[in-house]
């Protein structure tokens, strides 16, 4: 009888002591995905896929021309990368670095801060309408229906649009519509 007890105390003991190092490996393998999670950034979407054998789309032409960092870097804070490469069609009027040079000082700077990124969204959203709108189809249209659900006023100066007072100085085919490059930064109408 003492062999028989001494068997299943050491049974139970090799028992707990599986399960001891059981629950270190679970807490181990837990621990690893937790720190996982902490370290994969929240940025995901299509934007972040990359693609270096189709047409770029409107994100990737305003990554690769020299004359709209400011317009990456500000689509970048405002985390809205997504918006510039969905299937489209979009148009997308992108002001040029010396478009939002000529916004007041400081104006850019404050912009890019955590704290107004919806505010800069929204900016960035109103450059942004559905549709694949060339230059002439513009020329036809009294307005834009923009991503941030307000309108900007199209005028036809000399046979050309103008778009909320911004001039189309080049457009650009992409993979999901097409860009137009603007002299002017559009600022939508304050919201009442």
């Amino acid at each position: 009888m003492q062999t028989f007890k001494k068997s299943m105390l050491l049974l139970l003991t090799i028992v707990a002591f599986s399960a001891c190092k059981n629950e270190t490996k679970d807490a181990s393998t837990t621990s690893t995905a937790t720190q996982a999670d902490e370290t994969t950034t929240e940025r995901f979407g299509q934007a972040f896929i990359n693609d270096d054998e189709g047409t770029p789309n409107c994100l990737q032409i305003a990554i690769g021309s020299p004359d709209h960092k400011t317009l990456v870097a500000a689509v970048q804070a405002a985390q809205v990368e997504n918006a510039l490469v969905n299937v489209g069609p979009l148009t997308v009027f992108a002001p040029t670095d010396a478009a939002f040079a000529a916004l007041p000082e400081g104006t850019v700077e404050n912009l890019v801060k955590p704290e107004n990124k919806a505010t800069l969204a929204d900016i960035l959203k109103y450059h942004v309408t559905p549709g694949n709108l060339s230059t002439s189809i513009l020329t036809k249209l009294p307005k834009l229906g923009q991503a941030n659900n307000q309108y900007v006023k199209v005028e036809v100066v000399d046979g050309k649009p103008v778009i909320g007072g911004a001039n189309i100085i080049a457009s650009v085919k992409a993979g999901n519509g097409i860009v137009h490059v603007i002299d002017k930064v559009l600022l939508p109408p304050t919201k009442e």
